[in-house]
């Protein structure tokens, strides 16, 4: 029989220790014994040890009337801190925040119309986000966010703002001398909705903005597929020989349903050169029949979307972002009725509770589960300065 090494059943122990402390928020040692059923001298001697390093604090003692009051156990939240970027095509948006999702400082920046000069920019960005000096860590992870496909790390495809062969990664890391995490937005979204609100162990995280994305976790792990493409719905062919897709193909989700295919067929029927969202959202609600068309539109091909999406991952949540439906839960209203099929009938379908603030939270989490060492975080508030 194969069995572990000292040292490995030792890390192993480790990081479910920090784990619980995490997701307890606080947690005496006697509890956390009684949790994990090891010895409260295994629990002390790695307790120690966390403290040592300067992890994990003591905050004083529970309030329990029988015998001797245990002493509470924390993360220290302020050991390190971690910066997550959102790549957008108009607007790059960086968080910086504690390793509790917390303290959180929030900049915004035009993305450089040329790409070749996005690493700079990003180098001068971070260093204007101020880690506070008496950490004792420091800087201790990066994400990027990136709308497109990431696989391995690395940018493979970007419709709409061309990240692939700049080596976004490779230069940040050796600038900074700290792990540089990418990932695809909308899975971001869901590994921050998952930590931050939605806690179920299969989730589908439709992001839904210039084009349409989804986060997937499948049994409370984030499901990228073989090359990093899964989830990658809007561009699932919805009308043969349609509209061409910046992917190469014709009839794509994202050509029907986005906020850039909506608006631009809002500003088609009003002959406008271009449309916003808060311009379509404004006529809509004086019930203007152009914008009340263009929604329809919108409900029509988002139910196909959300339909597919059920019959094909069976998840128990759909999360949805977009601009339409924030401030109107009854558009979403109209996108969970058309979904007549009984196998949808059991399925929650609720709206982003983060909504963009998604993608920066849930790689802030990527950052700190990758410095901690950490499968599973559960955070509890976050706030923006």
């Amino acid at each position: 029989m194969i069995t572990g090494s000292k040292e490995l059943i030792r890390d192993i122990n480790t990081r479910l220790v920090l784990e619980t402390i995490i997701n307890n928020g606080s947690i005496s040692r006697a509890a956390i014994a009684k949790h994990l059923g090891l010895t409260k001298a295994t629990i002390s001697a790695i307790v120690q040890e966390l403290i040592v390093k300067r992890l994990v604090i003591e905050i004083g003692s529970d309030d329990t009337s029988h015998g001797r009051k245990p002493i509470l156990l924390s993360l220290n939240k302020k050991a390190g801190y971690v910066i997550c970027i959102d790549i957008g095509a108009s607007t790059v948006t960086a968080l910086l925040s504690d390793l509790a999702g917390e303290d959180c400082v929030l900049k915004r920046i035009k993305t450089p119309k040329n790409p070749t000069g996005l690493v700079n920019e990003l180098i001068s960005l971070i260093e204007s986000m101020q880690v506070p000096k008496d950490c004792p860590y420091g800087l201790v992870g990066i994400t990027l966010g990136i709308h497109g496909v990431v696989a391995d790390n690395k940018v493979l495809f970007t419709p709409y703002y061309d990240l692939a062969g700049i080596g976004l990664e490779r230069r940040l890391q050796e600038y900074f001398n700290t792990p540089v995490y990418m990932e695809n937005e909308a899975n971001l979204s869901v590994i921050g909705e998952k930590a931050f609100k939605y806690d179920y162990s299969n989730m589908a995280y439709v992001s839904i903005h210039s084009g349409i994305g989804v986060g997937l976790i499948i049994n409370d792990r984030l499901f990228a597929g073989y090359c990093g493409k899964a989830g990658e719905f809007g561009h699932t062919i919805i009308e043969p020989d349609g509209r061409q897709c910046p992917c190469g193909n014709r009839g794509c989700l994202e050509q029907y349903a986005s906020e850039r295919s909506i608006l631009a067929e809002y500003a088609a029927m009003k002959g406008l050169p271009e449309a916003d969202s808060e311009l379509l959202l404004s006529a809509y609600e004086r019930k203007d029949p152009d914008a009340a068309s263009a929604m329809d539109c919108f409900v029509k091909y988002m139910s196909i979307g959300v339909n597919n999406i059920l019959n094909a991952y069976n998840p128990e949540i759909v999360i949805i972002n977009s601009p339409f439906t924030k401030n109107h839960p009854e558009i979403l209203q109209q996108i969970e009725a058309a979904l007549s099929s009984k196998m949808n009938s059991y399925v929650k379908i609720v709206p982003s509770v983060l909504q963009d603030s998604s993608i920066l939270l849930g790689g802030c989490c990527i950052a700190i589960k990758g410095f901690l060492e950490v499968d599973r975080l559960k955070l509890r508030q976050f706030s923006f300065y």
